[in-house]
């Protein structure tokens, strides 16, 4: 096997110029072969708030410029673990969502045929439905670890049955989640009424709520997590409203009371040893983002997630 094509070396071009890629990895088009790949999907046709977030992808790309190499939190470097590319974006129908996740699936489907795994940037959270969709059929029901302010698995809004609040719900009644083992983590804020948990714990999830982070620390969320998650294939799913607004401000439904940037990375770093299987960082909405506080932290949460997964697929 040679050796994995690196991002282009800042010594020898500026970080501020080039074509931005995530971390100015080659583009898949660029190498023989890939192991992990980056890819966006521009779209945010299911909020029910604030929209943007199908400028996303090339903001965390444009925000991502800065990443280096070696990876001291996890003792890995991981673009030369592993071939790491940029995908580039999935091209999806702005005005149906039942024709954008056929699209999404198909695409990420055909993407598995060139890279083992897939981090995907979004857009809104509504493209976890086909994402999951598309592990279930390779890996079977997998454990669902979902980073959110929100617990997404409500029913309808408008009596529209796939939005950004309800894929999980969606992905639970097709059989898509392992309902032992998936868990939410950092869920805060009000609710609609208390048959909102009753309904989450119906469809297999356990919460780690953003208060017990607060109240019994890191170490302790990230033993109840693990202890939900056990031996499963894993499936990571990270709405960057899970930080507190002074972390992620740039996002279509903040929550005050989230966790910071430094909490999610740790708790990321927890799952090295475990099976990933695949992930995606969505809901950055750049518009109401400033000095790219926002794109900053997506591309730190997917460069830990690089990390892992390029020890996972070296092994």
């Amino acid at each position: 096997m040679s050796e994995p094509i690196g991002p282009v070396d800042a010594s020898a071009s500026p970080r501020y110029a080039g074509i931005a890629t995530f971390a100015r990895l080659p583009r898949i088009e660029d190498v023989p072969s890939a192991d992990i790949a980056v890819v966006g999907v521009p779209f945010d046709s299911g909020v029910s708030y604030r929209p943007g977030a199908r400028f996303g992808p090339s903001h965390v790309r444009e925000s991502s410029r800065l990443l280096r190499p070696y990876n001291p939190a996890q003792d890995v470097s991981p673009f030369a673990l592993a071939q790491i590319v940029d995908a580039g974006d999935i091209p999806v129908n702005p005005f149906n969502i039942t024709e954008a996740v056929e699209e999404v699936e198909r695409a990420v489907d055909a993407l598995h045929e060139r890279a083992q795994r897939v981090i995907t940037i979004g857009g809104d959270h509504t493209i976890a439905l086909p994402l999951l969709r598309s592990a279930a059929k390779r890996h079977g029901p997998v454990a669902v670890l979902h980073f959110d302010a929100h617990l997404d698995t409500w029913d309808t809004y408008f009596g529209a049955p796939v939005t950004h609040g309800t894929p999980f719900r969606r992905a639970s009644e097709e059989g898509l989640i392992d309902l032992t083992a998936s868990c939410h983590v950092g869920t805060r804020g009000p609710l609609y009424s208390k048959q909102d948990l009753l309904d989450d714990e119906r469809l297999g999830f356990s919460i780690v709520s953003s208060e017990y982070i607060e109240e019994a620390g890191v170490a302790a969320a990230i033993d109840r997590m693990r202890g939900r998650l056990g031996d499963k294939p894993v499936y990571v799913s990270i709405d960057i409203d899970v930080l507190d607004p002074a972390h992620a401000p740039g996002t279509g439904t903040p929550e005050a009371g989230g966790m910071t940037s430094r909490e999610l990375l740790r708790m990321l770093r927890a799952l090295s040893d475990l099976n990933v299987v695949g992930a995606d960082v969505v809901e950055v909405a750049p518009a109401y983002d400033h000095a790219q506080v926002t794109g900053i932290a997506a591309s730190h949460v997917m460069y830990e997630l690089m990390s892992l997964l390029a020890t996972q697929v070296s092994r």
